[in-house]
């Protein structure tokens, strides 16, 4: 089976949902393996913390002032490394708001063009969604729910289920020219 070419997946951990909430890790993994993760230090007005999003992503909001970096430098390593490309994310909506809040408050411009990865997405990859987001998550062993593993798992469940679609396309034709349904 020919290799399936994977998209650039950003993914953003956030100090709760909706109003107030801001981005507190980003991470993204690019075609290639590539990966990237950081905190993010919140600025003085992100003072907004839901503690149901912290037991989701395990991410204290000390520990972003321990080991966070700056949202400037974290903005200018993201155009650097991105810049010009078409970046997906899994969660478009609330990705773009978190990372125009960012770039917005740190007074620059994302160099790069986030999409929703479901443009990307087959009809065929929709049915075997759930099972290669399985496979892939038992393969990777991920157990925490962090920027840059969430980021690996959509672009990997990506991978395989254009793989399975492809596979199920195959056995499909097969059984049609079984059948005589196509000519050669």
């Amino acid at each position: 089976m020919p290799s399936v070419e994977l998209p650039a997946v950003i993914d953003i951990e956030a100090s709760g949902m909706g109003r107030g909430s801001y981005p507190i890790e980003v991470g993204f993994v690019l075609g290639d393996g590539q990966s990237y993760c950081s905190l993010i230090k919140p600025l003085p007005e992100w003072t907004h913390w839901d503690g149901s999003a912290q037991s989701l992503h395990g991410i204290s909001r000390d520990n972003l002032f321990q080991s966070g970096r700056e949202a400037y430098e974290v903005a200018l390593v993201l155009n650097e490394q991105l810049q010009g490309m078409t970046i997906y994310s899994d969660a478009w909506s609330q990705d773009n708001s978190w990372l125009g809040l960012l770039y917005d408050c740190v007074g620059l411009w994302p160099s790069f063009t986030l999409q929703t990865i479901r443009y990307l997405i087959t009809e065929e990859q929709v049915a075997c969604w759930q099972q290669a987001q399985r496979e892939i998550r038992a393969e990777l062993n991920v157990v925490r729910h962090r920027a840059s593993s969430d980021a690996r798992l959509i672009q990997q469940t990506f991978g395989r289920s254009m793989q399975l679609a492809m596979s199920a396309d195959s056995n499909s034709n097969y059984e049609y020219s079984k059948s005589g349904l196509l000519s050669s």
